[in-house]
């Protein structure tokens, strides 16, 4: 099934390759090995092949005596003339250009794309940069391996391209691509830049490898040799002049430090802010490899870990008088005890420097000023009696006057966008409104004053996690929405952003592509329409979209129900329920997903069902407020409530079996459901589960179950309350795990065995988070499952 849903999934695929403001073309896989090339023109409003494909065959064949199949030409990119008239291509170690005027073709002897050049030598991807193409046209006699530089700098194999052909990746700007021919003398790394880039292989010459061992350049802040300023000597802060050097702090005794790249003085030179701090403080976390492939002993790893209730970096802006040499008192009643600070800078005349401190427990969040004479001031105030998401929600950008700030806020309950006079520090305007959030905030044109946002929950009658593109004016006026269709969308803009291409699908829809009109939002050419009744009519069985009320009888909670390839109405199936409950986002899929998870223990018999309830995110405030201080919950009660109206009109549905698994916060809720709500679940797997959140890491849990640690964290305890384990239950976890530490597991082994309960066992050598979800993993879940649940029955 997964191969037909990919077949599928590659035909209504659209990668756009823009060749002016209002053209571009793309190449349409129609069905397996055999595709064609598109041509768009957005003014006219066309959609047509980039050329005459049966023409050009047979141009090609009497041009290099092979055989060329029109349907499926031994090419995958081509360079297109902005009005259509002219294609080239690489093929056969020759540049080809066909003229679609009279159909001839001709050996083309000038550039072909954008040469990217070898590096000079390999080096780790960096991430952040925006989409980006590589071609690889392998010019040489054989084939060349292909290789993605991971951002660590380890190679993870991508695929090959035969001799005379091209390989056409979508990567990353940043992203690093090797190519290694027959031996290893031969190998040269590419590196993607914005747009297309071409890497032709032709010869080896001097070998490309092995990753730069210096340490590069560092910046440096403040004054450098003869320049007069402020910069950090040792533990203190020095300000150079005419006269000399002069020391203006005394740090010996206090403990703390001052940061050499938080020297930030303001645009005259006369103050200067230094940030201070006390390092951070915590525990250290120590991973035994049992079975390490370079060495027979045993081998430790230490790292560091910080977990909730540990000693953060404490930092704070210092002001100080550059031409007097010395501090300006301030007082840090507005900024004391942060659990981070981030930089914003000074105002534009210079009067006052400008942070953001994020209040250690996440119940206050403050952007604020500090004036040359020492006041301080809340610029803006948020607070919450229960946290502020600041991991995900926290959105600013300050106007290039430094006079406004867009703003991300939940104070009406719902996330939205404000716009703040950062010299009053008023709200101006709130710029969005409604029962509904914006997710993020696309780009801010300070020109025109207005924002591209992706929103959630707007338009009534559509599940709420579907994500929509609007566009509002900062003064909140004429928002519109650009994106239209039924499904979660997804978009990609012209060169100037005068169109965009928006790509929707539903997890039972095949994707649908529409070139729309960037202003209006108005449709200029469907792309690629919905054949999903084609799909359907191969056999294709789609997981059910499912809605039904949570625990309060009222609020809906989304998910969907994924049946087994041969699936009987009239047989009952036991039901495992896939369960990750982060409260850091919602995790039931919502696009068209070709090889589905969830289909893995399906197709074994199951009936497996993945839903979002209350506490995770992208919904209301009170919707995700479920989870404070309360992770135990996960959810459940909802998941109960949801699955039991499910079975209600689906007989097939055997609630006497139900089983849950779940992997990291997705583990801890998996055990919770046998500890806290067993009865309904009958058998759960656990893997890498953070079992304790006072055992894992200190970001995510202090943002949900606050600080300082109370109480609430042993209440939400697996460890704790192991006792009450009231199913069967399967642990699993790796022996390297970084992300959750492993003891979390083994806690609740050492409680299991001191309640006298029964469990099963799988500890992974070798292994690290996630170990679960390894092959051998996988097998030992499904054999469990199958014990404790059975499968299908009459």
């Amino acid at each position: 099934m997964t191969a037909l849903e990919d077949r599928y999934s590659a035909q209504a695929t659209v990668i756009p390759h823009w060749i002016s403001e209002t053209t571009l073309w793309y190449l349409r896989r129609i069905a397996s090995g055999t595709n064609e090339f598109v041509f768009v023109d957005a003014e006219s409003q066309s959609r047509r092949p980039a050329f005459d494909h049966a023409l050009l065959a047979q141009r090609l064949a009497e041009n290099t005596s092979e055989e060329v199949n029109p349907s499926s030409l031994p090419f995958s990119w081509i360079d297109i003339a902005s009005d259509g008239s002219t294609v080239r291509f690489y093929f056969s170690g020759k540049t080809f250009q066909f003229r679609n005027a009279d159909g001839e073709l001709e050996v083309w002897e000038g550039d072909f794309g954008t040469r990217l050049e070898p590096l000079a030598a390999e080096e780790p991807s960096s991430g952040g940069g925006g989409e980006a193409e590589v071609i690889i046209m392998n010019r040489t006699g054989g084939t060349l391996k292909v290789y993605w530089i991971d951002t660590k700098g380890e190679a993870v194999e991508y695929g090959s391209v035969d001799a005379g052909k091209g390989l056409e990746m979508k990567t990353y700007v940043g992203h690093v691509w090797r190519v290694e021919g027959q031996n290893e003398s031969e190998r040269k790394a590419f590196k993607a830049v914005e747009g297309e880039g071409v890497a032709v292989v032709e010869e080896w010459g001097a070998r490309s490898g092995g990753q730069d061992s210096g340490e590069g350049t560092k910046e440096k802040r403040g004054a450098e040799d003869g320049d007069h300023g402020v910069f950090v000597r040792g533990d203190d802060v020095w300000v150079r002049d005419a006269e000399g050097e002069h020391k203006i702090t005394d740090n010996s005794s206090t403990g703390t430090r001052y940061d050499s790249d938080r020297v930030l003085s303001s645009p005259d030179g006369n103050f200067c802010v230094v940030w201070e701090y006390t390092p951070k403080e915590g525990y250290t976390l120590n991973l035994v490899e049992s079975t390490p492939q370079d060495q027979l002993q045993p081998k430790l790893t230490t790292m560091s870990y910080l977990k909730p209730g540990d000693k953060v970096r404490i930092e704070r802006p210092r002001m100080f008088d550059v031409q007097g040499k010395c501090e300006v008192p301030t007082d840090d009643t507005l900024f004391y005890n942060p659990y981070n600070l981030h930089h914003l800078g000074w105002s534009d005349n210079g009067e006052e420097y400008r942070f953001i401190f994020n209040e250690r427990g996440h119940k206050h969040l403050r952007v604020i000023g500090m004036d040359r004479q020492g006041a301080v001031r809340a610029i803006v105030e948020e607070s919450s009696k229960t946290f502020i998401d600041y991991s995900q929600k926290m959105y600013y950008l300050v106007s290039p006057d430094t006079t406004e700030l867009v703003w991300t806020s939940e104070r009406d309950g719902w996330n939205h966008l404000y716009l703040h006079d950062m010299e009053t520090g008023e709200v101006k305007t709130q710029i969005t409104s409604g029962e509904w959030v914006v997710r993020d905030v696309t780009r801010v044109d300070w020109d025109t004053r207005q924002a591209w946002i992706t929103v959630y929950g707007i338009v009534p009658d559509q599940d709420p996690y579907y994500s929509h593109l609007a566009r509002v004016n900062l003064d909140s006026s004429e928002f519109t929405l650009l994106t239209d269709g039924d499904g979660t969308h997804s978009w990609t803009w012209s060169p100037n952003n005068r169109y965009l291409l928006d790509t929707y699908s539903r997890i039972n829809q095949l994707p649908v592509t529409i070139l729309r009109d960037a202003a209006s939002g108005s449709q200029v050419a469907e792309l690629e329409a919905d054949d999903t009744a084609s799909l359907l009519a191969e056999g294709w069985n789609p997981p059910e979209i499912f809605t039904a009320p949570g625990r309060d009888g009222a609020t809906p909670i989304y998910g969907i129900i994924v049946q087994p390839k041969d699936f009987d109405p009239s047989k009952k199936y036991a039901v495992i329920e896939d369960i990750y409950a982060g409260p850091h986002d919602f995790f039931t899929p919502k696009s068209f997903t070709p090889g589905l998870g969830q289909r893995e223990l399906a197709d074994k018999g199951f009936v497996v069902v993945k839903l979002d309830g209350m506490g995770t995110n992208w919904r209301s405030k009170a919707f995700h407020d479920v989870c404070y201080k309360n992770l135990k919950d996960g959810g459940i009660p909802d998941r109960i409530a949801w699955i039991g109206e499910a079975a209600s009109t689906r007989s097939w549905m055997d609630l006497s079996r139900v089983g849950i698994c779940g992997g990291s916060a997705g583990g801890q809720s998996a055990a919770a459901a046998l500890i806290f709500h067993g009865g309904f679940y009958k058998a759960a797997v656990a893997d890498c589960g953070c079992h304790d959140n006072r055992l894992d890491k200190m970001w995510w849990n202090e943002q949900w179950m606050g600080w300082p640690v109370d109480e609430s964290y042993a209440a939400s305890s697996n460890v704790v309350h192991a006792a009450n384990l009231d199913g069967a239950l399967m642990l699993i976890v790796g022996e390297l795990d970084n992300n959750v530490d492993p003891a979390s597991t083994l806690q609740v082994v050492k409680a299991l065995n001191d309640a006298d309960k029964d469990y099963e066992m799988l500890l992974m050598p070798g292994k690290g988070h996630g170990a679960g979800d390894s092959e051998y993993g996988r097998r030992r879940r499904l054999q469990f499952f199958r014990r404790w649940l059975g499968g299908e029955s009459v």
